[in-house]
């Protein structure tokens, strides 16, 4: 026989808050029972000797933080690392992390007995001294109250030992874990610098810098950096982009003590401390101003004449093969000058310029921002003279603008050749203009029968002789006009006597 499902069944509600119960127990820190440490006394909550030493959770020392309260030997919480503890200050914290840190994780009861009694005095002197009975006001009377029975022939060193570990404990500042890094720049030179590190006197790390090295390492990253550390660095042009001026950036990461505890609680018991890891910050920076690119020009230059005008072509470029160029992308510009010098001969070239010499001109040359490296044409005015003249080029950073000068390294000069032969031309001297030859006048020809002797060119000789400019050609058409004259009366004389008399 068919029968219908049966309806669901209803948990009951006492089930149900069970099970909630069980999920949020699920979320919260386990509980375990916390052990017999190290130390010296009664494993028990109340005993009339008490424990003084620690108490072991898992694999952790812990020590008590409450004098007169129960030992936790019940099932005990761990809450992880905490700065916030029932009121403890940062201080309190500090000096507690540091002694079951440095001294505590021990399986010497000698040490873990005083690093005990040291915290208890820590959080509340006062009734670390008196809870057992004791009446005075000092710690290590107190210690011998209660030593002398846990474990007299140990009491001497335990009263030394924790009496050393508080003072030490106390000690500690409360660390810091902020700070600084701070890059520099050379004033003369934008690739070199430093990079100081500000931390907490106790904090170690190590730094990473981006577009530069450490000096003496040639490494970008440093390890076991401390506070007031500075160190050079070089920031190479090649970090730049496109000649751009490049920015180096710094970042680290340091480690300090922790002022705060590993807190475990155990209810209707104690409260205890275990180590708290170190605290970790970062911290980084950048250049307050972006480094120019640094350059070394160099020249190439051809001269030639022009209409008696010295004419240079001038090709200028950057020997790294970047020309640095401003923040807002334009070119830095560069100067350039050129002394001309003229001499009456062809000078041999050389590396110096000849002492005796001194220019008679100068040419200058100012790059274009938007063009920046390649050929220009600088011309001079009108060379003064005949002679040999020669131009020597030079790149001098103390003739750039201040603007400019941040680009070009310190002292920075480059030199052309003297008497370089692409940079030498002649001016000829100009030649005396010459007197136009004198060209004779001939006389007419006579006939044959009227002609009469007419003297020989010996005067016109003898005139030239006497070297007066002129006079050669001023005597010759002289004679030549007189022999006409004698020709036309001996003409005139012949005729008559042929005529007929009346």
């Amino acid at each position: 026989m068919h029968r219908p499902p049966s309806p669901p069944r209803r948990l009951p509600a006492a089930l149900l808050l069970l099970t909630v119960l069980i999920g949020t127990l699920a979320g919260a820190p386990a509980a375990v029972a916390a052990d017999r440490g190290t130390g010296f006394g009664t494993w028990a909550p109340l005993s009339r000797t008490g424990w003084h030493g620690s108490m072991r959770v898992g694999d952790v020392h812990t020590y008590c933080i409450h004098p007169g309260l129960p030992v936790a030997t019940d099932a005990t919480t761990d809450h992880g690392t905490s700065s916030d503890v029932n009121g403890l200050t940062p201080q309190q914290l500090v000096s507690i992390n540091h002694l079951v840190t440095a001294y505590g994780q021990t399986d010497d009861p000698v040490q873990a007995a005083s690093v005990g009694w040291a915290v208890k005095a820590i959080v509340d002197r006062q009734t670390t001294l008196h809870s057992w009975g004791y009446e005075g006001d000092d710690l290590a009377g107190a210690i011998d109250f209660i030593m002398r029975r846990a474990s007299p022939e140990n009491s001497s060193a335990v009263q030394e030992r924790a009496q050393r570990y508080l003072a030490e404990a106390e000690a500690i500042p409360v660390p810091r874990t902020s700070g600084s890094l701070t890059l520099t720049t050379d004033a003369d030179d934008p690739t070199k610098g430093a990079l100081t590190v500000d931390i907490d006197p106790a904090a170690t790390g190590s730094v990473h810098l981006e577009n530069a090295v450490f000096t003496d390492t040639g490494s970008a990253v440093r390890e076991n950096v401390r506070a007031g550390d500075t160190f050079p660095i070089v920031a190479p042009a090649s970090a730049s982009v496109d000649g751009r001026p490049y920015v180096v950036r710094a970042s680290g990461s340091f480690t300090v003590r922790a002022a705060a505890i590993r807190y475990f609680s155990t209810p209707g018991q104690q409260e205890s401390a275990g180590p708290a890891a170190p605290w970790t910050f970062d911290l980084s920076t950048q250049d307050a101003a972006p480094r120019p690119v640094r350059f070394s020009p160099r020249i190439r230059t051809t001269a030639r004449l022009v209409d008696g005008a010295f004419v240079d072509q001038v090709t200028v470029s950057p020997l790294e093969g970047v020309w640095p160029r401003r923040s807002d992308g334009s070119f830095t510009t560069l100067t350039a000058t050129a002394d001309v010098y003229r001499t009456n001969a062809w000078p041999a070239e050389s590396d110096e310029i000849p002492a005796n010499l001194a220019p008679i001109l100068q040419l200058t040359l100012r790059t274009d921002p938007t063009v920046g490296p390649g050929t220009y044409t600088v011309q001079a005015p009108p060379l003064p003279g005949p002679g040999v003249y020669t131009a020597v080029w030079r790149i001098d950073r103390a003739e750039q603008t201040p603007d400019d000068a941040p680009f070009v390294a310190p002292g920075y000069r480059w030199v052309e050749r003297f008497a370089s032969p692409s940079q030498t031309e002649q001016v000829a001297p100009v030649a005396p203009t010459a007197s136009p030859t004198p060209t004779a006048v001939a006389a007419p020809l006579a006939s044959p029968s009227a002609a009469v002797p007419v003297p020989a060119a010996a005067p016109a000789a003898s005139l030239a002789a006497t070297g007066i400019p002129g006079m050669a050609a001023a005597s010759g058409i002289g004679v030549t006009v007189t022999a006409a004259g004698v020709g036309v009366l001996a003409w005139a004389v012949a005729r008559r006597r042929r005529m007929p008399t009346s």
